[in-house]
């Protein structure tokens, strides 16, 4: 070799491959994030070549995962071809399991529900429970003509905390038995769907944040009051579940009742936050101001609109226990938004003003709030977003042979 001269490392294979999938992988986030678009479009948006674009975007539609969705004519130059992702180049699964009702959806890569399924919750066993789940997804799956295969990931929105290493969900209170280990393997096998286990009011925050009114909060805090009392953060787009999953379970905060001693006997007192927000509370609220029969957390809050002097008094006091709760989010959190969700929560119009009165006397801390804009689809929407997160990958690993 002559004194100087240099050789040229050969580029490996390998090399070459990784670069077309990144830029086939870059590409197709673009179309994701744009919609649709044409390859002068994209070659503007990623900085590529209009070469490299085209010979990506072949190999994008060669694998089904993007097609031509129409043509674009400007008032000058040639007519462009519009690229999008397909859709059907997977699906995911959302499961919302509730006390009350079990919640299911099928829906496409870009998040449209092909079909879904609510119904009464009325198991009284967890395996009962967990047939339930399986019945109605296979039911779900089947509505929406989908081939289950195509059925790429799962998520499960649960009440209580999902232990990974003890494959057992724990903290689920309200669902008896639910804590059982192997109840989600057993799903899982059965459904032939790979299955990740969330808690519901994580879910729901990031639902609310993907969906609703909690987009473009730099930090947001979702309140979920119902049966049971949770929360989920949301920062920066990403969820915050502290170091054990456990961030968010305000219900386990002490609730010391500043009314102790002077209820009447045999009046249970509140112990914790949760015994004082969630909608029992606000019935056993409403009967302590003389409301009877059978009643409901939503049948206090429909008194509450008619007038009922018990029912106005019942939700004033769930109001100021409410307002407790965000206190203590903004003092640990100082999030710029505060969504109140979950079945107690869809009745913000009688509770915002009391909410709003009350944190104004506990704290100089203020952050927005606001009722939830997906309501009760809140955990459902938000399973469905955190699949397709994964679902994505997986998809474009199958199809382009990216593994």
């Amino acid at each position: 070799m002559p004194a100087g001269e240099v050789i040229e490392p050969q580029e490996q294979p390998w090399s070459r491959r990784r670069l077309r999938s990144t830029n086939e992988r870059l590409l197709l986030d673009r179309l994701r994030a744009l919609g649709a678009a044409s390859r002068a479009q994209l070659a503007r948006e990623t900085g590529l070549s209009k070469p490299t674009v085209s010979s990506a975007l072949a190999s994008l539609a060669a694998a089904g995962l993007v097609h031509e969705v129409g043509t674009h004519a400007p008032e000058r130059g040639r007519t462009a071809v519009l690229y999008a992702p397909d859709p059907a180049a997977g699906y995911v699964l959302g499961v919302d399991v509730g006390r009350g009702w079990l919640r299911v959806a099928v829906a496409g890569l870009d998040g449209t529900v092909a079909a879904r399924a609510d119904v009464r919750n009325r198991a009284r066993t967890s395996a009962a429970l967990a047939d339930l789940v399986v019945g109605t997804a296979r039911r779900v799956v089947g509505d929406s003509g989908v081939d289950p295969a195509e059925v790429v990931h799962g998520v499960v929105g649960t009440p209580g905390v999902y232990d990974e290493e003890r494959r057992r969900v724990r903290y689920a209170m309200h669902l008896p038995g639910w804590g059982r280990a192997g109840l989600f393997d057993r799903m899982r096998e059965e459904l032939g769907v790979p299955l990740e286990v969330h808690n519901d009011a994580n879910l729901a925050a990031l639902g609310e944040y993907t969906y609703g009114v909690g987009a473009g909060s730099r930090l947001f805090a979702y309140i979920m009051i119902g049966t049971g009392l949770g929360m989920g953060v949301v920062s920066e787009g990403r969820l915050f579940t502290g170091a054990h999953g456990l961030a968010g379970e305000i219900g386990f905060l002490p609730w010391p009742d500043r009314r102790a001693g002077q209820e009447e006997p045999g009046r249970h007192r509140p112990e914790r936050l949760e015994d004082a927000v969630s909608g029992v509370a606000v019935v056993e609220a409403a009967r302590h101001f003389g409301m009877s029969g059978q009643l409901t957390a939503k049948a206090v809050f429909d008194a509450a609109r008619r007038g009922d002097a018990a029912a106005v008094r019942a939700v004033e006091l769930e109001g100021e226990r409410i307002a407790h709760t965000v206190a203590a989010a903004a003092a640990v959190l100082d999030p710029d938004l505060v969504v109140l969700g979950g079945g107690v929560g869809h009745s913000v119009d009688l509770l915002l003003g009391p909410v709003r009165a009350h944190l104004r006397a506990l704290t100089p801390l203020r952050p927005a709030i606001a009722p939830s804009r997906l309501g009760e689809d809140a955990v459902l929407l938000g399973a469905v977003a955190t699949a397709l997160g994964t679902a994505r990958d997986l998809v474009f690993a199958r199809r382009t042979g990216d593994g």
